[in-house]
């Protein structure tokens, strides 16, 4: 089940926020290793490290690393604060961390009874690599207008966008590069990490406190639920992590969302099961998600459009489909400030499954803007059977600082 090496650290390659790619060498063999220094200290050229090579021995695209469990000659001091949720629980790896949501926190008297989402827009994804593209069609459709400064197109809305990261792919949230970046872009208010992931933002227990964190402690106006990287897959229908991408759209609309559904699309994967409308969007939106949601349907041009709007019309019973414009959508994806990648395809790859994904995040701009300007929006309802939620007044929020700092500025495009 594991495969344990010791190496030596030869060099470090590079780092972002919360993670440090190395240089290791096994048996005077050099590999690519990955460290997390909250959990093992940052390892230096000539330590010793104890490894495990599994992922990296399968030759995995995302996950390819050989992961450092621990540098035994040089511990890392004992965590100082709070904290009493444990992650990744029962492995040897279980990290203990301050719960947004569990006593003790400074956001639990704001998270006890909060029970609203208050109607924001919740866009739903089933892969990490849709995160960026549905943030940049968020921006361009929701901004008020756009003003030079300094040579830089700088987003005017003054949105506030939460990224609620699932348990089905990575459970370190540090793992994402596409998140340290976008964070450093101010594209992110903040990410929270759910069920067993973990170093987010903000930590909580299940998806829900989640989104209800997003909401009422990082004050979002739009929030993208998606697993973190590297998903899991078997080939068959229900072996898929990203099937839970389903039950974020009964979540989103159990408290009061606005549950907005993004298709993966493509036309360049070689699977016939992932041409077109990807299998697990049909299973995870047609059989999965009991609340109804608005699924987005991009206006793909030609003869694969029109193959991608008849797929479609099997959710329709189920969901809102909405037709959605990508003109000009192609070049606010080229702007994006982290490279659109997605199974090793780039944007003009696998250019409908990002067009797919920015058309998502067009509408919930749009749904967005809408709000701001106090336009009433009666969105999807959940199954007319289910009792309706409960809406709340909207509680006094508590803005939240980024672990290692201030509050971000306004995200710039």
């Amino acid at each position: 089940m594991i495969k344990w090496r010791h190496g030596e650290v030869t060099a470090i390659r590079r780092q972002w926020h919360g993670a440090a790619e190395l240089e290791v060498t096994i048996a005077g063999v050099p590999v690519r290793a990955l460290a997390y220094p909250r959990l093992t200290g940052l390892p230096e050229p000539g330590d010793q490290v104890l490894l495990n090579t599994g992922a990296l021995d399968l030759g995995l695209g995302t996950g390819g690393y050989a992961l450092v469990v621990a540098v035994p000659g040089r511990l890392p001091p004992d965590p100082q604060g709070p904290g009493h949720l444990v992650k990744a629980r029962y492995t040897p790896m279980q990290a203990t961390v301050l719960g947004a949501d569990e006593q003790g926190s400074p956001y639990y008297e704001t998270l006890r009874d909060a029970d609203s989402l208050d109607g924001v827009p919740v866009v739903i994804a089933d892969l990490h690599s849709a995160l960026p593209a549905v943030l940049a069609g968020c921006y361009e459709a929701g901004q008020a207008g756009r003003a030079q400064a300094g040579g830089a197109q700088a987003h005017a809305s003054g949105a506030r966008v939460a990224y609620v990261m699932l348990d089905g792919g990575a459970l370190p949230a540090w793992f994402s590069r596409t998140v340290a970046l976008l964070r450093d872009h101010g594209w992110l208010a903040g990410t929270i990490t759910v069920g067993q992931a973990f170093g987010g933002d903000l930590d909580t227990v299940t998806v829900h406190s989640g989104l209800l964190a997003a909401r009422h402690v990082l004050g979002a106006d739009l929030i993208v639920v998606a697993q973190g990287p590297g998903n899991l897959g078997t080939g068959t229908k229900w072996g898929f992590s990203g099937v839970a991408s389903g039950e974020a759209v009964n979540a989103a609309a159990v408290l009061g969302g606005h549950p907005v559904a993004s298709l993966r699309i493509s036309q360049a994967d070689g699977r016939p099961r992932h041409r077109g409308i990807s299998h697990h969007s049909l299973t995870a939106y047609g059989r999965v998600a009991l609340a109804r949601a608005d699924v987005v349907v991009p206006g793909l041009p030609g003869e694969f459009g029109a193959g991608v709007a008849e797929a479609a019309k099997a959710l329709a019973e189920r969901h809102n489909l909405v037709t959605v414009s990508v003109a000009g959508l192609r070049e606010v994806l080229a702007q994006c400030p982290v490279p659109l990648s997605t199974m090793g395809r780039n944007l003009d790859e696998d250019l409908a499954y990002f067009l797919s994904a920015g058309a998502a995040g067009r509408y919930a701009g749009t749904l967005m803007k809408q709000r701001s300007e106090g336009q009433v929006l009666a969105g999807p309802q959940i199954n007319p059977a289910s009792p309706q939620p409960r809406r709340e007044p909207r509680r006094q929020q508590r803005p939240v600082a980024h672990r290692d700092g201030p509050p971000r500025p306004p995200p710039s495009s």
